[in-house]
């Protein structure tokens, strides 16, 4: 089947919704396995760690094979990695260690499926806005995780933790399928006899350095990289944040947790768009200040809500998930404009890098202040686990406008 090029977008988006479906399954199976295992608040914030882990690892060598092979090879590679990486959660994962390397195989093929999706897009596009396009790619990024906690969230409380890995596992396969049977390969390949790529080509450090040493570009970088520490970390324990919530209250939620942390995350869909558009009106980096500080503020008034309204609770979890989001695209545009373009590409590298980084250290970092400030069952510790996680954006926020990149 033939699709004009403009016609692959769908289906890429279609693709990508599958291809993360695996993403929050663990964040709602959290609380099962933390009683069945015996697992410390840490080592559950290290299972969910060990995902961004994998993504770190892959990413690099995904990214670069895309300039040398058809993106649409590393997509398939990418697909059945993470399919397997859900199947050994499902079938063989029993205790700390082996749900570590699960989570991070299902990471790695996120990896090998998300930003060589785009390269499948960028290399097939021919007429048209291509910006259009990765926008809504970009976009659906935020669909395809609130599906995850929606439907993870139904096969859980239907079939058990074990089934929601399993059955989760379609939606990546069902990603390679589409990208297999219905992207064309390019009609030439790219790169003609033996494809090398030297340990420079993966970790281009030298350029690394020249990216750090311009001002601008670097504070776009570090800026993504709190964002996305406290945007992972607050994905990775919002169920079990609203499940101390129900206990706290006595009352049960008017709908399931995990549909509600779905719904919450849908809102942070059109936050990161509409974001970037008021960035553009009042300048990149006073919205990337503004949005911190706003959203370290909710993080803890959100942390500090258990035992109120159910309504204050969700309406103080959608706005901070709205900050947390507002500036995603603001970041990522910032340091493409920014950035030199003879370093560009080593720059947009060094940006998912350090954001997944970020991704890395949140989920850990959370779960270390619960366990240290009194473990789920407090109040206050949940309190200080989320003040945790969005002091980094305000010492962003500090050091910057000392710095003098705020005021650009």
């Amino acid at each position: 089947m033939r699709f004009r090029s403009t016609g692959y977008t769908p289906l890429m988006l279609l693709a990508q919704t599958c291809a993360l479906l695996g993403f929050a399954c663990y964040a709602v199976v959290l609380k099962p396995l933390q009683e069945e295992w015996h697992l410390s608040n840490l080592q559950s914030g290290l299972i969910a760690s060990a995902f961004f882990f994998g993504y770190m690892l892959a990413v690099p060598l995904a990214t670069a094979l895309t300039d040398r092979v058809d993106a649409r090879k590393v997509y398939l590679v990418g697909g059945l990695s993470a399919t397997s990486g859900l199947l050994g959660m499902c079938f063989f994962a029993s205790n700390f260690w082996t749900a570590m390397l699960f989570m991070a195989i299902n990471g790695a093929g996120l990896a090998g499926t998300y930003m060589p999706g785009l390269k499948i897009l960028s290399d097939r596009i021919q007429s048209g806005e291509l910006t259009r396009h990765i926008a809504f790619y970009t976009a659906f990024f935020g669909i395809g995780t609130g599906f995850s906690y929606l439907c993870s969230g139904w096969i859980l409380n239907a079939m058990g933790w074990h089934s929601v890995f399993g059955i989760i596992a379609l939606g990546p396969f069902s990603a390679f399928l589409i990208v297999l049977f219905l992207i064309p390969p390019l009609a030439h390949e790219k790169w003609r006899g033996p494809i090398k790529i030297a340990i420079q080509d993966l970790f281009p450090v030298g350029k690394w350095k020249l990216v750090l040493q311009d001002k601008q570009a670097a504070g776009f970088i570090f800026g993504y990289t709190a964002h996305t520490l406290e945007l992972f970390a607050s994905r990775s324990w919002i169920v079990a944040f609203l499940a101390f919530c129900v206990a706290t209250s006595g009352e049960s939620a008017f709908l399931a947790i995990t549909t509600l942390a779905g719904i919450i995350n849908f809102f942070g869909v059109p936050s990161s768009i509409l974001g970037n558009e008021v960035a553009l009106r009042i300048g990149r980096q006073r919205w990337v200040c503004i949005v911190m500080l706003a959203s370290a503020v909710l993080g803890i008034a959100l942390a500090s809500s258990t035992g109120n309204s159910w309504w204050l609770i969700l309406t103080l979890a959608i706005a901070h998930s709205i900050f947390t989001m507002a500036d995603s695209a603001t970041l990522t545009a910032g340091l493409v404009i920014n950035a030199k373009e003879n370093i560009k590409g080593a720059a947009m590298g060094l940006h998912s890098l350090m954001g997944f980084g970020g991704g890395l250290l949140g989920p850990a970092i959370f779960g270390f202040v619960l366990d240290i400030s009194g473990s789920q069952t407090s109040r206050t510790a949940w309190v200080w686990a989320y003040s945790a996680i969005v002091i980094w954006g305000v010492l962003f926020v500090v050091y910057e406008r000392r710095n003098g990149w705020a005021d650009k």
